[in-house]
């Protein structure tokens, strides 16, 4: 329930960032295009502020370029990882749960990827995990979209 309550919050807070600064009242479609649209001046624009303001525990949506990717994470549940840069000065690491969701095949350096996941900050731009559906229900569904295919 806690956990609920802070990811709501959180939506808010983004929301509410989202709207100030706009001369028009805040609509549906408004935040949509904000969040998600190719036509805005940054797709990213979630995942830089969460990053300056070192905010974790936030639902975000991008894209990005593949970077880097990394060896598999093996310990516990499994995780592909990789780096992506989601702007011109944010890298921040995915973390797949590959044990929930399917791994990206041939994912390699200068792939696009778009994502929808929970971010944590760190200091080297954060992590993007939770890019999978909760198999108990309690966590917002995220996902990862390569070469056109969702993965979830």
């Amino acid at each position: 329930m806690k956990k609920i309550l802070i990811l709501l919050i959180a939506v808010a807070l983004v929301i509410f960032e989202a709207y100030q600064g706009q001369d028009s009242p805040l609509s549906t479609e408004g935040l949509l295009q904000t969040f998600t649209s190719d036509n805005s001046v940054n797709v990213n624009d979630g995942l830089q502020r969460a990053f300056k303001n070192r905010q974790s525990d936030l639902q975000i949506q991008g894209k990005g370029v593949v970077i880097k990717v990394l060896r598999d994470d093996t310990k516990g549940s499994r995780h592909q990882k990789f780096i992506i840069r989601a702007g011109a000065e944010q890298s921040v690491l995915v973390a797949h749960n590959i044990d929930l969701a399917p791994r990206l095949d041939g994912l390699k350096k200068g792939d696009a990827v778009e994502f929808n996941g929970e971010y944590e900050w760190n200091a080297k731009g954060g992590v993007i995990h939770w890019t999978h559906k909760d198999p108990k229900g309690y966590h917002v569904p995220g996902w990862l979209k390569y070469n056109g295919r969702i993965y979830q």
